[in-house]
Formats: structure tokens, sequence, C-alpha cells
């Protein structure tokens, strides 16, 4: 499996993407029962979902995004698949690169230190600016190896304190594989998709040049 590939980008930055749809799926069985009684089974792994649409492209700007289409798991490849409209903490998005100076000193440019696990749903991450602000419905990518991933959403406001560590809500569950030797990410938090089969609209002509396409999320380990 060769590495994973990035969103193509076409100059526009976070408007490259007029649209974007990125959900989790947490697979589950539901069933109403006599008296008013509701059973609900949950199994297997929560994973996430998204649709993307582009703004209208040129002519050579759709000549990489069909190439991407292509490359995007016709034969087993992924792509690194993140919310373009929440690409990095709100409260830290200018449309430009997270930067800044770590609390213990050093350059910050998103990546961050898993000191500890306290449970499956909640974290403990340092390495971060002092202040560091996490606001519910951002993201945060736990990566053990360039394919290996766990996308996260925070649940709860978060701050870090004065050394640059903060606590962190986070849904769904860190699966067991992932330790404290694995690295945070905050920004383009990402997880690896590959486009699903059918799903892409790659329509030229001259009124709508804006491709789009669904994907699905796949597991490695």
């Amino acid at each position: 499996m060769s590495d994973p590939i990035s969103l193509p980008t076409f100059g526009g930055g976070r408007r490259d993407w007029t649209e974007c749809k990125f959900d989790p799926v947490r697979p589950r069985d539901t069933n109403q029962m006599e008296g008013r009684r509701t059973e609900a089974q949950i199994f297997g792994t929560a994973y996430w979902t998204a649709r993307y649409l582009s703004r209208p492209l040129l002519r050579p700007e759709y000549g990489l995004m069909d190439a991407f289409m292509m490359r995007a798991g016709d034969d087993g490849e992924t792509f690194l698949a993140y919310d373009a409209f929440r690409p990095r903490p709100v409260a830290h998005d200018n449309g430009f690169p997270l930067e800044g100076t770590k609390a213990e000193g050093g350059a910050f440019n998103g990546q961050a230190v898993l000191q500890s696990i306290t449970d499956s749903r909640t974290i403990v991450v340092s390495g971060l600016p002092a202040a560091f602000q996490l606001s519910p419905g951002d993201y945060v990518e736990i990566r053990k190896t360039v394919l290996v991933r766990s996308l996260h959403r925070i649940m709860a406001p978060a701050t870090a304190n004065g050394s640059g560590v903060v606590t962190l809500s986070i849904k769904y569950e860190l699966d067991a594989i992932f330790t404290t030797a694995s690295t945070v990410h905050f920004e383009k938090p990402s997880c690896t998709m590959q486009i699903d089969p059918g799903s892409y609209d790659g329509t030229k002509s001259w009124a709508s040049r804006s491709p789009s396409f669904t994907a699905t999320e796949v597991f490695f380990s």
C-alpha cells in the first residue's frame, strides 16, 4: 500500500471547496419492541464519510481533479481527508497554517505530543502554546504512522495551561492500537479515505465545472 495522497489544491485555499459534508457513522441496530421498549446494539468501529464539491475549475485545474480521482481508490490507494470548512481549531483559523511558539519553547506548527490516555474518550496533550484554545467541533488527529490515523471531534471547550498541556474530551473512542508513542495533529487533521466507486461527477460544460465526489474512511493497522 502506497502512502496516501493529498486533496488537490487549486490556489484558492479553503475556497477550493464550496461544499464539504464531513460526518461520522456509528454502526448500530435499533429495534422498537412491544410495550414501548427500544433496544439498540452498537457494533464495529465508527468511521468517517465525506462529500466534496469544488469551486468552478479552469481546464488545467480540472486535469488535476481528474488525475486525483483515478489515484484515490482505483488500485487501493487512499487520500488524506479532512473537513475543508474546519481545517484547524476555529479559534486559531485565520486562513493560514498554524504557527506560533510552544509554551516550553520551540516552533509550533500544529503537531503536539500525546502525553497520556486517561481513557478511550479522554486524552492529555502537551507541546502546545500557552492558552491554545480548542472548541467543540474542532478536530484532533492521533497518528501512529503515515497510514494509521485516528480522527476525532472534540466534545468540550478546553484551553492549554501555561505549560502547554490540555485535557480533551473526544468522540468516538480511541482504539487501543494508539499509544503515547503516537503524535497529535491540529493542522488539517485527517483520516485515510477512498473515493466511493461511482460517486465521482466530473461533468464538463461551460455552465458547470464543479466536480464532486463522496468518500469513506478505510482502516490500516
